[in-house]
């Protein structure tokens, strides 16, 4: 079992919306098989990244946020920041792009 907890919609508000820092969302699926990749992905950022925290949530038993999400392709992955949207990536993207959006709206981390 990863790092990276799974939430339901009955949680997403608490969890990702009023969260005190931001919050990336995995959007996924057990039948997606990029969705496996960007996991693991997102397991090493987790462990890299303290300022931010990252969930996931399985859109076949959760679809009330991926509608409310307009997520139509898998993985998605999205930012929130003080509770709105602030990036989001579609897709298997490279470890650089996720990177790259956290840099972006969250800070870089300093390496060594």
């Amino acid at each position: 079992m990863g790092m990276i907890p799974d939430i339901s919609d009955d949680a997403f508000e608490q969890e990702v919306l009023q969260a005190d820092k931001p919050v990336l969302v995995d959007f996924w699926a057990p039948w997606c098989g990029p969705c496996k990749t960007m996991g693991a992905l997102l397991e090493t950022v987790a462990a890299e990244r303290t300022d931010i925290k990252i969930v996931k949530l399985n859109i076949d038993e959760n679809q009330e946020q991926a509608i409310a999400q307009r997520v139509m392709l898998l993985p998605t992955v999205i930012l929130f920041k003080g509770g709105e949207v602030v990036g989001r990536l579609q897709g298997g993207v490279p470890p650089r792009a996720v990177n790259q959006l956290l840099d972006e709206h969250v800070g870089v981390v300093s390496g060594d």
